[in-house]
């Protein structure tokens, strides 16, 4: 049976009840595994790492995502959402095929799931990435959830499932099929003027002067932590290790610390200074060792409990 992951991505970080419902929910069908939760509270938001088989994947993001519209209103509380652009309850929802093998799966279960979203939850779905024609995700979000809404209104986007329309609560739901990337942030020193940091990211996202291959950039403040962060999306980890990435920022700003969001392949880390990472755990982290960890039990751990951080 094909085994590929889900890494749906919620606009909720801070409540940690409502976390561990939306889990629960994501990894109730028979032969998915939790593999790993990212929650942060600047953000506001929780990006929840799932394998198994594709179909039963695509039941537990939609009971996860039935349970995100009924208790995340990212419409009339838009300005709570925190820091993170974002356009919906479920905010985004690729399905990730870890070979060749299993791209057409993984593929397969975005559209079901889209569809599913649209027709079950009334939802308006997007697709990015390589089943829209390499639209990012970025095209989408811009201007947020009022921006899409009067794009929408405006004729200038149509979902490509539900209705045209957003949720009065859930907002919309961008789908996606994808190989694995990885999310890289970089804490700047706490004199990084924001607006340098702007620049930064600017330079280095792909298209930037000195932009890297399939590398999306934003500048983002964390009120809680009194810093400011670049966070990256790795689109081809393979061909931009985060090594080479690093060396790139350090030559605009002053990094002080990195961390991982999610899994990471392990060849993405070669020459990496591992020193300047935060809590990182390798055993959950590591692409390759978090998929050997699916033949663990539904929804647990080889330990029997989701490994979470909050």
């Amino acid at each position: 049976m094909a085994t590929i992951l889900a890494v749906p991505n919620f606009s909720e970080g801070r409540d940690r009840t409502l976390i561990e419902r939306l889990c629960a929910a994501l990894a109730s069908p028979d032969g998915v595994v939790l593999l790993d939760v990212h929650s942060d509270p600047d953000h506001n938001r929780s990006v929840l790492t799932c394998g198994g088989p594709p179909l039963a994947l695509v039941e537990g993001l939609v009971r996860a995502a039935r349970l995100a519209v009924a208790a995340i209103d990212v419409v009339s509380q838009d300005r709570l959402r925190g820091v993170h652009p974002h356009v919906g309850s479920l905010d985004v929802a690729p399905f990730v095929f870890l070979d060749e093998h299993t791209k057409g799966h993984a593929a397969a279960a975005a559209l079901v799931a889209a569809d599913r979203l649209g027709e079950e939850l009334g939802l308006p779905v997007f697709l990015y990435g390589a089943l829209a024609g390499g639209r990012p995700r970025a095209e989408l979000r811009r201007g947020g959830v009022e921006g899409l809404s009067r794009r929408i209104a405006d004729g200038e986007l149509v979902p490509e499932f539900g209705p045209p329309t957003l949720h009065p609560r859930g907002g919309a739901t961008l789908v996606a099929a994808r190989p694995p990337l990885v999310a890289f942030n970089c804490l700047l020193a706490p004199h990084t003027p924001f607006e340098r940091a702007q620049e930064a990211a600017s330079a280095l996202r792909e298209g930037g002067r000195s932009g890297l291959p399939g590398v999306r950039a934003l500048a983002l403040r964390l009120p809680s932590r009194g810093t400011t962060i670049l966070s990256f999306n790795v689109e081809r980890p393979q061909e931009v290790p985060l090594a080479r990435l690093l060396e790139a920022v350090g030559r605009e700003v002053e990094v002080v610390g990195c961390e991982i969001v999610g899994l990471c392949p392990e060849a993405a880390l070669v020459g990496f200074p591992l020193d300047l990472l935060v809590d990182f755990d390798p055993d959950r982290q590591l692409l390759e060792r978090a998929v050997g960890r699916l033949a663990a039990p539904a929804g647990e751990s080889p330990d029997g409990e989701p490994k979470t951080r909050l």
